[in-house]
């Protein structure tokens, strides 16, 4: 399996990031197991989740996702053959609802997150969400003291502005504090206008990893939801109403007629393309079953020709 730096940390990753925001949500602890054994089987490394997963479900107060994980992790014996990579600092009950990267709340949580993965070290930790409140120079010197205590390998943010991750990498360089290594946007074959530009540039200039999230749309990019009658196939399904129009509908069309060639899935090829553009390091996907995986892994092994990926480009301008 190809592997690619994630950043500058030294840390290795395979091509293709396995998302635990479904662990405790849609995937029950059996299933939740069963998949993260699949992708790590199949060569696969980076395992993403974050302390308030899954806050959204029903009966759910954060911390699930982690649990989960660190109960494979203790019951397969596999650490060794993984990244685990968590988040901090997004809403959760029984907090005051605002995005917290205090260094007071990293301490606290950071120490949370290690107890339910069962872990000694978190191979790369998140800023999940951006934190106007508190000073960066804090929360970086927050993240350095957990770094000297061998807590965390590397630091990453997710949800910032390309202004705000410029300013926290120059304060970096200048406080000789540890940088943000990776960043995590929201960016797929359809919803492309936050990464594409300042962001793409800062992160492809200063060298940080970029591993993306809803890397399938939801579901969007899989082919599932093509008129009104399919949104009730899922949860989702309501929310990708607003993507049935001509360009949603002329980007599925791309991928129908890359997939048909190669014999594979459209999600196969939205990942595909995801995994060749210059920068990205590794896309986010969830699964709840090692056979709605399998379509994943396949992006790994599928290289593009350049007139397919100019076709799947201009389909989504």
């Amino acid at each position: 399996m190809e592997l690619r730096n994630l950043g500058r940390s030294g840390i290795r990753v395979g091509p293709l990031a396995l998302g635990g925001n479904v662990f405790g949500w849609t995937a029950d602890e059996a299933a939740s197991f069963r998949v993260l054994d699949a992708f790590v089987d199949a060569g696969l490394n980076l395992i993403d989740t974050a302390d308030a997963y899954s806050t959204w479900a029903p009966g759910n107060k954060g911390g699930e996702s982690e649990t989960i994980i660190g109960r494979w992790l203790k019951r397969s014996g596999k650490r060794d053959r993984v990244v685990v990579a968590t988040k901090v600092g997004w809403e959760m009950p029984g907090r005051p609802q605002r995005k917290d990267l205090s260094p007071a709340w990293i301490r606290e949580e950071v120490e949370n997150s290690l107890r339910r993965l069962q872990v000694d070290v978190i191979d790369l930790y998140q800023s999940h969400h951006d934190d106007l409140e508190t000073p960066q120079e804090e929360t970086l010197a927050a993240h350095a003291a957990l770094i000297k205590a061998g807590k965390v390998r590397a630091i990453g943010a997710s949800n910032f502005s390309a202004d705000r991750l410029a300013s926290a990498l120059k304060l970096s360089a200048e406080k000789g504090l540890p940088r943000y290594e990776t960043m995590q946007p929201h960016y797929n074959l359809y919803d492309r206008s936050g990464y594409e530009g300042p962001m793409e540039d800062l992160c492809r200039r200063e060298d940080v990893g970029v591993i993306t999230y809803f890397s399938l749309a939801s579901g969007f990019l899989t082919g599932k939801y093509r008129s009104e009658a399919d949104l009730s196939k899922s949860a989702r399904g309501g929310g990708m109403k607003d993507r049935l129009n001509p360009r949603g509908l002329r980007i599925l069309d791309a991928l129908d007629r890359v997939a048909e060639a190669h014999g594979v899935r459209p999600a196969t090829v939205a990942l595909a393309w995801l995994i060749a553009r210059p920068g990205i390091t590794a896309p986010i996907a969830s699964a709840t079953s090692p056979e709605q995986l399998d379509d994943q892994i396949a992006a790994t092994r599928l290289t593009l020709a350049a007139d397919e990926i100019r076709l799947l480009d201009e389909s989504g301008r």
